[in-house]
């Protein structure tokens, strides 16, 4: 991908539509929203080579999937690997053709997207990244549930983009699943330099920075999560760059009060970690 191709990304999705024509431009079934509501997942990606292994990490990934309430009428995931410089940008692809999962689009919700968000323009081009079908391809591995894929514009504070995902949340009884795709800590380049040493072992600040992220779930610090940076060098060594954090945001601004969150996977190496997470 070229420069000038990777700076067009992203979809923002304020939504306000009536409840009827939702349910046709999704083809929902009459009574699903009433009864299910759909949980919301943030998975700590990590190496696109995952979607070929078998390991405590993709298993888990498994049981995610196999642990919702219903059958999601479609799939939104929210990529850190999908990134734009103050556009909107929605995947409308019919079909994706990615190594080993080939998986519908879903056209139904991205017609709604355009057609209640005035700024969302269409990418037809978009194929699914790492970000969505490495991991899909454990949570959904029949391919047999349509995707769509939301950008990140990286030109927004952390604030916009929590924001925007609560205007995701009437999606949840609408049988869509939401997945927040990114990494808590994430810093590919001391990783590697670490692996090449023949040690995961991790970083000692990679490990407080996960901790120090999961304390503020627990205690529904949610604001402290926006002030990440006022920790200093650990929080720099951590999250160099925003866009593997904010998908994170994305699933936690889907929660309801008192909605429970359980970690479904805890896993910190070298400068990385895999920590994984339900909602509802």
């Amino acid at each position: 991908m070229d420069r000038k191709q990777f700076i067009r990304w992203l979809s923002v999705l304020p939504l306000y539509p009536a409840h009827e024509r939702l349910r046709s431009l999704l083809d929902v079934p009459r009574g699903f929203g009433e009864d299910i509501k759909m949980p919301v997942f943030f998975v700590g990606h990590g190496d696109p080579s995952n979607a070929f292994r078998d390991n405590p990490f993709t298993r888990s990934l498994v049981q995610m999937g196999k642990t919702l309430p219903a059958r999601p009428n479609a799939i939104l995931v929210v990529s850190a690997h999908w990134l734009t410089l103050g556009e909107t940008l929605v995947s409308t692809k019919p079909h994706y053709e990615v190594p080993g999962y080939k998986v519908a689009g879903s056209a139904g919700t991205g017609k709604l997207i355009v057609e209640y968000i005035p700024s969302v323009e269409k990418d037809p081009e978009w194929e699914l990244d790492h970000g969505a079908w490495a991991i899909l391809r454990h949570i959904s591995p029949q391919a047999d549930i349509p995707v769509i894929e939301l950008s990140i514009d990286m030109t927004k504070p952390l604030d916009y983009h929590w924001q925007l995902a609560r205007q995701l949340y009437r999606l949840r009884r609408q049988g869509i699943l939401i997945i927040g795709s990114g990494n808590i800590v994430h810093n590919l380049e001391l990783s590697m330099l670490k692996m090449a040493t023949l040690t995961k072992k991790p970083y000692h600040w990679a490990v407080e920075f996960d901790q120090w992220v999961k304390e503020r779930i627990d205690d529904r610090d949610i604001t402290s999560l926006f002030l990440y940076e006022k920790l200093g060098k650990m929080a720099t060594l951590a999250v160099p760059t925003a866009d593997h954090y904010i998908p994170l945001l994305y699933s936690l601004a889907l929660a309801e009060e008192n909605e429970p969150i359980t970690y479904t996977y805890e896993e910190v190496f070298a400068g990385l970690s895999m920590r994984c997470l339900r909602i509802g």
